[in-house]
């Protein structure tokens, strides 16, 4: 999409933009919602393991001009429809954790909450992507209670390790360099960097493991 078409959909978008406004704000709460869950659970866990699950939370409502090249990606018209019913990433949230072990952790305190539905869990830890991409990824059906109704809502939860996060990042801000000779060395490379990465947070664990082993 070029700047002229981007701005002719988002003049497109600005016809509906009560009806747009109003879903964004459900979405912000429901995002609030899930991001409350996660920080009584680390001020739980970490009473009970003396330690924090988690070292920072991020959250983040995609911007208008991502949810149009999302929709126009995927052949969609830009409607509230589309965007509410084929979408489930316009809410997100990113919990970076110092060890795996506590991923995995704090996405079993949370799916155990009975107002939670999994829609849909991605485990790139267990199964990296091709370029050595590692993060938890879920879906989950939320309900956000507006002074008319209650409405389900759909939150984009994203687990990762200090060490993953670091990769990612790096790797994102590389992916769209262009013009980038040799592109598929420095794809090998990043590969190998997330496998070393992958390596580093097992031993770290590891470490964590016998240090409190030895406390008690």
């Amino acid at each position: 999409m070029d700047i002229k078409d981007k701005y002719e959909e988002i003049a497109e978008l600005e016809g509906m933009v009560d009806p747009f406004k109003t879903l964004m704000m459900q979405y912000e709460c429901a995002m609030l919602e899930v991001k409350t869950k996660l920080e009584v659970l680390n001020k739980e866990l970490a009473l009970i393991n003396s330690r924090n699950p988690f070292e920072s939370i991020k959250c983040r409502i995609k911007s208008p001009v991502s949810i149009i090249e999302k929709l126009k990606r995927r052949d969609l018209d830009l409607t509230i429809e589309n965007i509410e019913d084929c979408l489930n990433d316009i809410a997100g949230i990113r919990v970076i954790c110092s060890f795996p072990d506590d991923i995995y952790m704090l996405v079993d305190c949370l799916l155990k909450q009975d107002d939670i539905k999994l829609i849909e869990q991605k485990d790139y830890i267990k199964n990296p992507k091709p370029n050595g991409y590692r993060s938890l990824h879920l879906i989950l059906d939320i309900p956000i209670f507006l002074t008319g109704e209650k409405k389900h809502m759909r939150v984009e939860v994203q687990f990762r390790t200090i060490a993953m996060d670091f990769w990612a990042s790096l790797e994102h801000k590389l992916k769209y360099k262009k013009d980038i000779e040799n592109a598929a060395g420095i794809s090998e490379e990043l590969k190998y960097c997330a496998d070393i990465i992958s390596q580093l947070d097992r031993r770290m664990e590891q470490i964590r493991t016998k240090i409190e082993q030895k406390d008690k």
